[in-house]
């Protein structure tokens, strides 16, 4: 960073100015409501709908879960806030303090009221350098203490407007973007390697448990295989805050308790009803649908109905092999009533490939080893992106922290 200082001492060794948003920008507006002025998805709409999902990364990413337009309604909030390259786009209300900037080509999409959009005036401010700017720790801090409103809060542009930030001169301004910008490359890389080997995972996975045409297996129902069991209904009046087993909720499972149960009442139930044995696999059947987890035989207990398992012989088809074939999703998921759920008779129903044991167990080795692999990996690299996350944060207010001097 010595070419920064070097700049600094060039062009701004006493300090910089401070300016207001509307010092440094030709304008700031918003999109329109679509209940007042348009409809959202209808017939034949092909036109992206930017919403704060959208900016999620700090990037306009659309998905195919971005809301449609027609070209009728992008004219119509064009009229209001026409979008150019390099232009600065900032969530005003609910999830405030977003930040992304026109990076992409501006064609027939625009953006919702809920999102501000900004113009930098380029003659005094570096666009990324605004973008850079706005979400640094001071300015997300004057968001929060002036945001408005109870249900849904929301930031002023009277407020945003006010707003003032630091204004060094723009060779500075580039240096601090070239930096910056080689923080932000490097978190993209390692997102880009962890979902390269997560999709090269799920490959494997999906062709060594693609049966299709083979002949030395056999199609069965969960149903023929087992039964769906549970663990007995607790009682709330029957868990505490603390106590000697825990006690899985939905909302706990596969992480730590929140509530516990009494030894003597585990004891009792663990030996009149169903109970899991070391190695079955758990499955959810409400919450995140289908999320599994390998039961490791520990004194444990299960919330009823929420959180099931196979109960089987293992002669057929082994727990470990079951594992896999339930990430794949057999079954079909129930959706008719208010919250989707897993029923047993979606579990029961559901069909799987059955090689013999010995290819069953083959299959486990390979997909073990890319497991383990995998894992590795998606522990390491996230840690790595957090490093360089905290790293490119405390550099970005670094970076940002100017003297003010009054001109």
């Amino acid at each position: 960073m010595s070419k920064l200082k070097e700049l600094i001492q060039q062009y701004c060794p006493d300090g910089v100015e401070y300016k207001t948003l509307e010092g440094v920008t030709k304008s700031i507006c918003s999109g329109l409501n679509p209940r007042q002025n348009f409809s959202l998805n209808p017939t034949g709409a092909n036109c992206n709908y930017l919403t704060v999902k959208e900016m999620a990364s700090g990037k306009i990413i659309f998905s195919d879960k971005t809301d449609k337009i027609t070209k009728e309604a992008v004219s119509i909030i064009q009229n209001r806030s026409r979008l150019d390259f390099n232009d600065i786009l900032l969530s005003g209300i609910g999830t405030i303090g977003r930040v992304a900037i026109v990076d992409i080509p501006v064609g027939d999409w625009n953006c919702s009221e809920s999102v501000l959009l900004l113009k930098p005036e380029q003659s005094i401010i570096v666009p990324k350098y605004l973008k850079y700017i706005l979400e640094g720790n001071e300015v997300q801090e004057y968001f929060n203490t002036h945001a408005t409103g109870s249900t849904l809060k929301g930031i002023r542009q009277k407020d945003l407007r006010c707003l003032e930030i630091p204004i060094p001169p723009l060779p500075v301004q580039e240096e601090i973007v070239r930096i910056l910008d080689t923080f932000t490359e490097l978190q993209t890389e390692l997102q880009t390697e962890l979902q390269k080997r997560i999709q090269q995972y799920n490959y494997y996975r999906e062709n060594l448990l693609s049966f299709e045409g083979r002949t030395d297996v056999e199609w069965k129902r969960l149903g023929e295989i087992g039964k769906v069991s549970m663990c007995k209904r607790i009682l709330k009046d029957q868990t505490s805050s603390s106590g000697d087993i825990p006690f899985f909720k939905i909302g706990t499972f596969g992480g730590v308790a929140d509530a516990f149960i009494s030894k003597d009442l585990f004891d009792t139930y663990k030996s009149k009803y169903s109970y899991p044995q070391k190695g079955d696999i758990l499955i959810s059947a409400a919450g995140t649908i289908g999320r599994t987890v390998v039961f490791d035989g520990k004194p444990a207990y299960f919330q009823d109905s929420n959180i099931v398992w196979l109960k089987h012989d293992e002669s057929i088809v082994l727990n470990s092999y079951l594992r896999y074939i339930y990430s794949l999703s057999p079954w079909a998921i129930s959706t008719g009533g208010t919250i989707a759920r897993l029923y047993n008779d979606n579990i029961l129903n559901a069909v799987i490939p059955v090689p013999s044991l010995a290819e069953q167990q083959r299959i486990v080795d390979i997909l073990d080893r890319f497991d383990t692999l995998t894992t590795d990996l998606t522990q390491g690299i996230p840690a790595e992106i957090e490093k360089r996350k905290q790293q490119y944060e405390y550099y970005r207010d670094k970076l940002l922290s100017f003297k003010r001097i009054n001109l």
